[in-house]
């Protein structure tokens, strides 16, 4: 007899968060901002992306590094009032 596969866990808070609202959350980002006490996106402004990061770190250190990609983005998206599309990209943050 096969195994089961197992199902996911979907994390509905992170997906139903307003950060998601930012083009190109990824939702483990968005679930990591929670965790630090970040649920809005203006929550963001004047924020340093890699302290967030590194505060992150402290409390899961299994977060790849590529993520900073997406702190910088959301503290971007957050303190511009018209972000250019081209920088909401989070390879556009390398």
């Amino acid at each position: 007899m096969l195994p089961k596969n197992k199902k996911k866990k979907v994390d509905y808070e992170a997906l139903n968060s307003a950060l998601m609202r930012i083009p190109r959350m990824n939702v483990i980002v968005a679930r990591n901002l929670i965790d630090l006490g970040i649920n809005e996106i203006y929550q963001l402004q004047g924020r340093a992306p890699e302290v967030l990061f590194e505060e992150s770190r402290h409390k899961n250190a299994e977060i790849p590094i590529e993520f900073i990609r997406y702190f910088r983005m959301a503290v971007y998206y957050a303190e511009s009032d018209s972000p250019k599309t081209s920088k909401l990209h989070p390879d556009a943050w390398r």
